[in-house]
């Protein structure tokens, strides 16, 4: 195994970008025809297009919202009330409060929109925020912190790279593994969050640009080379042993094997030496963010 991991790619820290902190979309729910929501702290609905407040909503209690003809509507001490508007904002007062969908809690603002399908749920969040809740979701909490810290950085890269994804559909990535899973709030926990902070802003560039750091549960001894899958060989993803024989294949075994990176992480070897053993011809960069 040492044979393998002696050869690494050399990492340099530089500065590719000077834009704002990212904001990212991420589709929760397409198609509803109603969905429940809720606040943890007293917050609102808003007009997306005005932003004008349209309700106040009361902390911790259930509402309803519903596909109507043409507005979404609110269940109000059992009856719907129009909203005047297809596409609102739910937020709370409170910057460190908490919004609920899909039974779970979320930070940052949910958009609701009406379309021809129904309702669609969208978590409008800053990407640091949402890696918070994407790493314990890809990687269990119980897993050595520095396949954690390779997951948070994979899993930016991952977004930046891809980020307008699903633009037709209103949002830049879904929250399934189809992008990345993406739990929210509910799925936190203190050792994850402390890998995405600990490596905030990193991302992995070739070329000057941030890479598709693809990830996959295990390639059942060695990963595959892009072309063998897409038809397409990325210059930073090439086939090697991926120690994690111990599980079987699972994912499309491109990129970083997870179980792979948690044996490396489990011989001593730290998140950037993973990194740069499962990717190469790629370098470590930081990105300005909040």
């Amino acid at each position: 195994m040492r044979y393998f991991l002696n050869v690494f790619v050399m990492f340099l820290f530089c500065l590719v970008f000077s834009t704002p902190a990212f904001a990212i979309k991420i589709g929760l729910i397409e198609g509803a025809q109603q969905t429940i929501v809720a606040v943890s702290n007293l917050g609102g609905i808003y007009d997306a297009e005005s932003g004008k407040e349209i309700l106040k909503l009361q902390p911790m209690s259930a509402y309803v919202l519903k596909n109507a003809r043409n507005s979404i509507q609110i269940k109000i001490n059992g009856k719907y009330y129009s909203l005047h508007s297809k596409r609102i904002i739910l937020k709370t007062y409170d910057a460190k409060g908490f919004v609920l969908a899909k039974k779970r809690w979320y930070r940052q603002n949910m958009i609701i929109a009406k379309n021809s399908e129904g309702l669609t749920v969208i978590n409008d969040i800053n990407l640091e925020l949402y890696l918070l809740g994407v790493v314990p979701s890809e990687m269990p909490s119980s897993w050595n912190i520095e396949a954690h810290k390779a997951q948070a950085i994979a899993a930016r890269s991952y977004a930046i790279a891809n980020m307008g994804k699903r633009a037709s559909r209103g949002f830049d990535l879904k929250d399934t593994p189809e992008d990345q899973a993406y739990g929210g709030a509910s799925a936190e926990t203190q050792k994850t969050n402390k890998a995405v902070l600990d490596t905030k802003g990193q991302v992995l560039v070739n070329n000057n640009k941030v890479i598709s750091a693809y990830y996959h549960a295990s390639a059942g001894g060695k990963t595959t080379n892009s072309g063998k899958v897409w038809c397409k060989n990325l210059p930073y993803l090439h086939s090697v042993p991926s120690f994690d024989n111990n599980v079987p294949k699972s994912g499309h075994g491109i990129g970083m094997s997870q179980h792979g990176a948690n044996n490396l992480a489990k011989y001593g070897y730290n998140a950037y030496q993973i990194l740069a053993y499962f990717y190469t011809n790629v370098q470590l960069a930081t990105i300005p963010s909040k």
